[in-house]
């Protein structure tokens, strides 16, 4: 059974019952209705050959629009081949005035009788709509009147609901029982699914019929046309699902049959749909890039009336027809609910083929009219904005106000890509040059940040260019600057700033400091540029500390402090000075950037935190800005300095290249070392080896990054390759006058290589000044550091006492916690050294990353002096804090160190509620219910002082601080460990770090 006739059995048995019924001489009107593409000529077709097949004689007219102008030309055709037609279509036509049971409609009635007296009749009318007046009134008056005649009269009717209110059907003036009317339904999933599966004649994807059954949406027209479409392609050539474009289809039957169903449905509905065609791409790319909000007030496409509306108003149509035009479509099937319930296109193809045959300025013609509807009723900007993305240039001031807030939405939601598209479409809207250089500016620092890294480039010198307010012609030089020294250019970026600074910003002192500042700021990238602007800033600050304004002078405090002039307190005492002064917004990126930097250098770091997310958050990420990256490079070297090693290396920023950039940056520096501390020593070196360094722009990262290869390979045997990066590292940052270990401690780790090499009387000389800078500095991060490794390099009773010395200062680095050391409680020590939010006192924040290695030069020294059983201690402590922190380079290096003083390996886990011994937990969980130390001594019949060394022991495996930590830590340690106690692991160290657990 062909398409169009499935499911039409029933249609069939009754024009054949009506055609029995003729025969017996008591004819009728059979109506098929239904919509276009349905297939009532098919079904027509059918009836005629039954009713041939029967011995009826078949007369047949097929009404078209081009024949409406021609008087009984739908009645001409039934009656063409008939005995006596042509003397009575010759006649002339009838004078004005004739009754219609004379003159012509009555001779060509007495004609149809007379054919009706040989043999019975079967008038066959196709698309009687289309039919002109005359023939519509003749066959109506015939339907009257063959009631007593052997003659079926079978019409077809289109019964499509259309935008414009269609004319009255045939039988509209006819008694009900002269006629029996049949609409055709569409075809169901089900049947077309098996037409699909037998036309294409081989094994379909389920896919691909489910994508045909919904394109050919319940319509035999279209669905024959796509199955033409795919049955020309080869078995192997088959697609697995059908494409979205029906430039893919071959022939092209199916855009073909969807451009007769439009322009069967009349230029009204023609518009509409493809105006919804329009609006539903528009949605579509919406929720494909993710920007739905669900609130129909203020989305894409609104719900019901709202989609009507904008519908009606794109297409320029009635608004009152177009919701029950959308009813109709979707009960065809033709159109489908989507999310939200928004009318939709039952298939993307369907889509595309109505859209295809639309000129490309009536449809950007149709998105500006979508646009201005949409801002008229309220939707978002970024909705409104879509549309104008594929319209013309509107040419008035609220299309470039909309692009504008929308690029404006998408930067704040992280959606670069999308505010590059609605900037540049921006600038095709007419603006002043003011406003364009603001957008220019934008537009210029996201390209090169997210493009290319000189894509952006052009578009930030073309903002400088235009004219603009002093404010916004700082930030476009700022940007621009910005983006050149990222390139190596430092001296054409400070060039560029300097010349704003003496052409346009005078009468603007607070300006100049900010360029200033920017300045000094991008100077950094360029050591002999440095050097001359911090000697010029230093200066001007001695003679007039207010031309360099706050953030000016904080930048003189960092310097300081990575040239060894001040200590980490006196430059914190100044820092905080500066941070209570007002500040300009412009320039109060920078006061924050460098105060954080500062901080971090002196170990306050939820100080430092806490500027990094006041900086960050007064930051717009579309502006290409210096302190942007900074303030993210101080976030990296925070979660560095506390060894939250695997924290750091979730973040996708710090593995991933800096956009712009091909020489390393400081997150893949500290990255480098993470990997290395955590045992990912391949994963390291392919990330070491992915920089070409032959040529490298001479910026402070690079130094930082030849610091973490050192690392690398100082970790995989190769001391003499580390010491080579170590001295270049130095040599970088002594070009830059950075002598202070706050940035890289290349002199210790030099050292290092230098006893791995046996050259102890240069590992000293090394140590020994790295020893007197860390003592001007004064934290004890770098002072137990030098100690350490000044320590070692001495070796004897002298290095001992220094490494003992390097772990009493981190001790107290830590907070004062001491745990292991037997003069301090633990019920008092870790809470008399923290304020009352739990961070670390005045003295510093925890040093475990360089504590852990302190204890483990300790624990050699001790068993080199033969004290193996405080040897022992020292390093089973190193090994627990290693393990909590998740260092499983050091861990390895405690257990070895433990190994070659004669202790055994540890079978079970050396932390967390696993690793108590029956004594120490049974004393920790009555401390946890609020007992004393004398109490809990008097209930366990056992010294006060015992009691408090099992508590000191507890803490530390178990990672905390105070005693109200107790019952939490039980609980949640035993809760995660298995019959011997937790194992390693990097997400529970981070868990133990983020709760502030240094013992």
């Amino acid at each position: 059974m062909s398409v169009a006739l499935r499911e039409r059995r029933e249609e069939l048995e009754l024009v054949a019952a009506e055609a029995e019924r003729a025969r017996a001489g008591a004819g009728r009107l059979v109506l098929l209705r239904g919509a276009t593409g349905t297939g009532r000529t098919a079904l027509l077709e059918a009836v005629a050959e039954q009713a041939d097949a029967a011995g009826m004689r078949v007369l047949r007219a097929r009404c078209s629009p081009d024949h409406t102008s021609v008087p009984f030309g739908a009645v001409f055709q039934l009656l063409a081949h008939g005995p006596g037609f042509d003397s009575a279509a010759g006649e002339e036509p009838d004078p004005p005035g004739t009754p219609p049971h004379r003159g012509r409609p009555a001779r060509l009635w007495r004609l149809l009788r007379s054919y009706a007296d040989d043999v019975p009749l079967l008038v066959a009318v196709d698309d009687v709509h289309l039919a002109d007046e005359s023939s519509r009134r003749w066959l109506v008056e015939a339907v009257r009147r063959i009631d007593r005649l052997p003659v079926l009269m079978v019409v077809t009717e289109r019964s499509q609901y259309d935008i414009d209110p269609p004319a009255d059907g045939l039988v509209h003036a006819l008694s009900p029982a002269l006629v029996r009317t049949r609409t055709l339904a569409p075809l169901s999933a089900g049947s077309a699914a098996e037409l699909v599966r037998s036309a294409l004649g081989r094994p379909v994807p389920a896919e691909l019929v489910d994508d045909c059954v919904r394109a050919g949406a319940g319509s035999p027209l279209l669905l024959r046309a796509l199955l033409d479409d795919l049955g020309g392609t080869a078995a192997e050539d088959a697609p697995a699902a059908l494409p979205d474009n029906c430039a893919a289809l071959y022939p092209g039957s199916y855009a073909a049959a969807v451009s007769w169903w439009l322009d069967s449905a009349g230029p009204t509905t023609t518009e509409v749909a493809r105006a919804l065609a329009a609006l539903d791409d528009d949605e579509k790319a919406d929720e494909e890039a993710g920007e739905k909000d669900g609130d129909s007030a203020s989305g894409g496409g609104g719900h019901g009336d709202a989609d009507a509306e904008l519908l009606a108003r794109t297409a320029g149509a009635d608004p009152a027809r177009v919701p029950g035009w959308l009813t109709a479509m979707t009960g065809l099937g033709l159109l489908r609910p989507g999310p939200g319930g928004r009318p939709r296109y039952a298939h993307p193809l369907l889509r595309d083929a109505v859209l295809s045959s639309w000129s490309g300025a009536l449809r950007q013609a149709a998105h500006h009219r979508a646009a201005e509807a949409m801002l008229r009723r309220g939707d978002r900007a970024e909705a409104v904005a879509g549309q104008l993305l594929r319209s013309a240039p509107v040419g008035e001031e609220w299309a470039t106000g909309v692009l504008l807030d929308a690029a404006d939405l998408a930067v704040r939601d992280d959606r670069s890509d999308d505010a590059l598209v609605f900037l540049r479409r921006a600038l095709d809207e007419p603006m002043p040059d003011a406003r364009r250089s603001v957008v220019l500016t934008e537009l210029g620092s996201l390209e090169y940040a997210t493009v290319r890294s000189t894509a952006g480039i052009p578009r930030l010198a073309e903002a400088m260019r235009l004219p603009g307010l002093p404010r916004d012609r700082v930030r476009a030089a700022v940007a621009l600057g910005t983006a050149l020294a990222r390139q190596g250019e430092a001296r054409v970026a400070i060039d560029v700033l300097r010349g704003l600074e003496n052409e346009h910003l005078t009468g603007h002192p607070d300006l100049v400091r900010t360029v200033q500042t920017a300045s000094a700021l991008l100077s950094d990238h360029d050591p002999g540029t440095r050097r001359e602007v911090y000697r010029w800033l230093r200066e001007t600050a001695e003679r007039s500390p207010q031309l360099v304004g706050t953030a000016g002078q904080a930048l003189l405090v960092r310097y300081e402090s990575t040239a060894g002039l001040t200590s980490a307190e006196s430059a914190m005492r100044r820092i905080r000075a500066l941070l209570a002064q007002p500040a300009d917004p412009l320039a109060e990126g920078f006061l924050l950037g460098t105060a954080a930097a500062v901080a971090q250098w002196a170990d306050q770091l939820d100080e430092a935190e806490r500027l990094v997310r006041r900086g960050l958050a007064g930051q717009r990420t579309s502006l290409l800005h210096p302190m942007h990256l900074a303030l993210l490079n101080v976030r990296v070297d925070i979660a560095a300095a506390r060894g939250a090693y695997a924290e750091l290396l979730d973040d996708p920023v710090v593995l991933s290249p800096v956009v712009g950039r091909l020489d390393p940056a400081n997150a893949q520096a500290h990255a480098l070392i993470a990997l290395v501390e955590t045992g990912r020593t391949e994963e390291a070196t392919a990330l070491a080896d992915g920089f070409d360094l032959q040529n490298p722009y001479d910026s402070w990262e690079l130094n930082r990054f030849l610091y973490a290869r050192g690392v690398l390979r100082a970790a995989t045997g190769d001391p003499a390759g580390a010491l080579g990066d170590f001295l270049e590292c130095g040599r970088h940052q002594s070009a830059r006058d950075v002598v202070s270990p706050v940035v890289t401690p290349w002199r210790t780790a030099s050292a290092e290589c230098h006893l791995a090499l046996g050259r102890p009387r240069q590992a000293l000389a090394l140590a020994e000044e790295e020893l007197r800078l860390a003592t001007v500095w004064n934290t004890p991060r770098v002072l137990g550091r030098a100690l350490r490794v000044l320590g070692t390099a001495t070796g004897g009773r002298r290095g001992l006492d220094l490494t003992d010395r390097a772990v009493r200062v981190l001790r107290e680095g830590a907070g004062g916690a001491s745990a292991g050391t037997p003069d301090v409680t633990p019920e008092a020590a870790p809470e008399a050294t923290a304020d009352g939010d739990g961070s670390a006192a005045p003295g510093g924040e925890p040093v475990e990353t360089e504590l852990i290695p302190a204890l483990i030069a300790q624990g050699r020294g001790l068993t080199a002096v033969g004290d193996r059983a405080r040897a022992r201690e020292a390093l089973r402590e190193a090994a627990e804090r290693a393990e909590r922190l998740g260092a499983v380079r050091m861990r390895a290096s405690a257990e070895a160190a433990l190994r070659e003083g004669g202790a055994r390996r540890a079978a079970t886990a050396r932390t967390g509620s696993g690793s108590l011994t029956a004594s120490e937990r049974r004393i920790a969980e009555l401390a946890a219910q609020s007992r004393t130390n004398t109490e809990i001594a008097d209930l366990l019949h056992l010294a006060r002082r015992t009691v408090e060394t099992h508590l000191t022991s507890a803490y530390r495996k178990l990672g905390i601080r105070r005693r109200a930590e107790l019952g939490a830590a039980l609980t949640d340690a035993g809760s995660r460990s298995g019959p011997t106690g937790p194992g390693p692991g990097p997400d529970r160290d981070r868990d133990r770090h983020r709760r502030g657990t240094q013992a």
